[in-house]
C-alpha cells in the first residue's frame, strides 16, 4: 500500500506542476479571446481526450511537460479549397457545420461545390449548387469535419497572432508565472509544516569524540560558543567550531531548563577542521502568518541560487552525463523524497515548479523565454519575425530538446540497470 502511495504522489507531483504552467498559457490565452484548441500534459499519444466547450483536454503518453494548441500558431491542418464539393449544415441560418468527407451519409445538409470561401474575414461560403451558386454566412464556431474529427475555424480575431505583443506576452509569460505563484505557496506550506526553527538542539552524538567526552546529552539546547549566540544558525556553529582544532571551546546550553557551561575541544580531521562529533537539530514551533510569507520568499531565493549554480555548470561545461536527470530520475528522487513525509514532498515540489519555471524562461528556442525573445524583437521592429522563420527556430529547438531528454533518460535507465544510486 505504501509503495502505491508513493507511486501516486509522485505521479501528483508531476501533474499538479505541469497542469498548473499549462492553466496559466490557457486562462490569459482565453482572456485575450484566442481561440484554444487543446491543453495536454504530456506528449505522444492521446491516453485520455475530454472535450470541454471550445477546447480539448488530453493526457498524453509520454510524462515530459505539456502544452497549450493556440489558433494560429501553428498552420491549421483543415483545408478547404475551391472546386472542393462539400455539405454544409445550417442554424438560424448560419453555417455551423461543415462536412468535407462521407458526403452520402449526412442527413439535413445542403451540398455544393465550393466556388468562395473565407474561414478568417469574412466568414462565408458560396456553394455552386446544381448550377446556382449561393452565398452562405458561416457561424464563428462553425466546425469543420473530417475523417471523423471536429476542427473550430479559427476567425482573425480569434488568432494568437492577431492580439497585440502585450496580450500574447501575458499569455506565454503567465506559465512560468503560475509556477512561481506555485512555489511561493508550496514554500509556505511547508514552513507550515515543518514549523519554525527556535532553538538549536544537540541531536546524535558519535562515540569516542570530544562531545562525548563532555558529557553532552541529546536535546540540550546550544545557546552560544565562546560567548558567540548561535540561535539557529547552524552555520555559525559549524564554522565556530571548525576553525579551533585543538583549541579549547565552551559552549553554553541549556538542559532540563538549567543554564550549563561545558568546555571541551575540536578534534581536528583529516583536513584540518575541528569536530567534536555532534549533528544538531531544531526545536520548531509552529509559523505566523509574517514569518510564513518572509520564510517563503527565503526559501525561494535559496533554491533560485542552487538551480542557477547548476546553469552555471552546464554552461561552464562542468558536469558529467550522469549529473543530468530526466523524467525518469525526478520521478525516482521524488519517490525517494516521498518517503520522507508530506513536508519534505511539499519542498520537493516547490523546488521542480520554481525549476520549470525558470528554465522556461531561458532564451533557448521552442521555451517560453525564446518566444518573448521574438515578441520583443516585433515589439522594436514595429512588425513580426516571418512566421515561417520563427516556426522552424521553434521546431529545431524542440527538437534538440527531444533529442537530449532521450539520451538523458536512456542514462537514467542504464544506470537503474546498473544498480546506481
Amino acid at each position: 500500500m505504501e509503495t502505491i502511495q508513493i507511486v501516486l504522489l509522485t505521479v501528483l507531483v508531476f501533474f499538479v506542476i505541469v497542469t498548473i504552467h499549462e492553466w496559466g498559457h490557457y486562462y490569459f490565452a482565453k482572456r485575450a479571446g484566442i481561440l484554444v484548441r487543446e491543453f495536454a500534459i504530456g506528449f505522444g499519444p492521446k491516453l485520455i481526450s475530454i472535450k470541454r466547450g471550445e477546447t480539448r483536454f488530453t493526457i498524453r503518453l509520454v510524462p515530459a511537460g505539456g502544452f497549450v494548441r493556440m489558433a494560429g500558431e501553428d498552420p491549421e491542418i483543415v483545408d478547404v479549397a475551391s472546386g472542393q464539393t462539400i455539405a454544409i449544415k445550417l442554424k438560424d441560418d448560419k453555417v455551423t457545420r461543415l462536412y468535407l468527407d462521407r458526403l452520402d451519409e449526412r442527413s439535413g445538409v445542403i451540398r455544393g461545390e465550393v466556388t468562395q470561401i473565407d474561414l478568417e474575414r469574412d466568414l462565408f461560403v458560396t456553394l455552386d449548387i446544381e448550377g446556382e451558386k449561393e452565398r452562405f454566412s458561416l457561424h464563428p464556431q462553425a466546425l469543420m469535419i473530417t475523417k471523423g474529427k471536429e476542427t473550430q475555424i479559427a476567425p482573425l480575431d480569434r488568432q494568437f497572432g492577431s492580439k497585440s505583443v502585450a496580450a500574447r506576452a501575458r499569455a506565454i509569460f503567465a506559465g512560468p508565472f503560475m509556477n512561481f505563484v506555485l512555489a511561493f505557496v508550496l514554500c509556505g506550506a511547508y514552513i507550515q509544516l515543518a514549523g519554525t526553527p527556535e532553538n538549536l538542539l544537540v541531536d546524535s552524538i558519535s562515540k569516542g569524540m570530544p562531545a562525548e567526552k563532555a558529557q553532552l546529552q541529546s536535546g540540550d539546547m546550544i545557546q552560544a560558543i565562546n560567548g558567540t549566540p548561535i540561535g539557529t544558525d547552524y552555520d555559525k556553529m559549524i564554522e565556530i567550531i571548525g576553525s579551533s582544532p585543538g583549541v579549547p571551546i565552551q559552549m553554553d546550553i541549556v538542559r532540563g531548563g538549567v543554564a550549563q557551561k561545558i568546555e571541551l575541544t575540536p578534534a581536528s580531521d583529516d583536513k584540518g577542521v575541528g569536530k567534536v562529533g555532534i549533528t544538531a537539530t531544531y526545536k520548531t514551533r509552529t509559523a505566523t502568518i509574517t514569518e510564513t510569507v518572509t520564510g517563503a520568499g527565503k526559501l525561494m531565493k535559496q533554491m533560485t541560487v542552487i538551480i542557477f549554480e547548476g546553469f552555471k555548470k552546464l554552461v561552464t561545461g562542468d558536469f558529467k552525463l550522469d549529473d543530468l536527470g530526466g523524467p525518469v530520475r525526478t520521478a525516482e528522487v521524488t519517490s525517494q523524497i516521498a518517503k520522507q513525509g508530506i513536508a519534505e514532498l511539499t519542498r520537493w515540489t516547490a523546488m521542480l515548479s520554481l525549476y520549470l519555471g525558470i528554465f522556461n524562461l531561458l532564451p533557448i528556442p521552442a521555451l517560453d523565454g525564446s518566444r518573448l525573445i521574438f515578441l520583443g524583437l516585433e515589439a522594436l521592429r514595429g512588425r513580426p519575425i516571418d512566421p515561417n522563420r520563427e516556426s522552424m527556430v521553434h521546431f529545431v529547438g524542440f527538437a534538440l530538446i527531444m533529442l537530449l531528454m532521450l539520451v538523458v533518460t536512456y542514462n537514467d535507465i542504464l544506470r537503474l540497470v546498473r544498480g546506481e544510486s
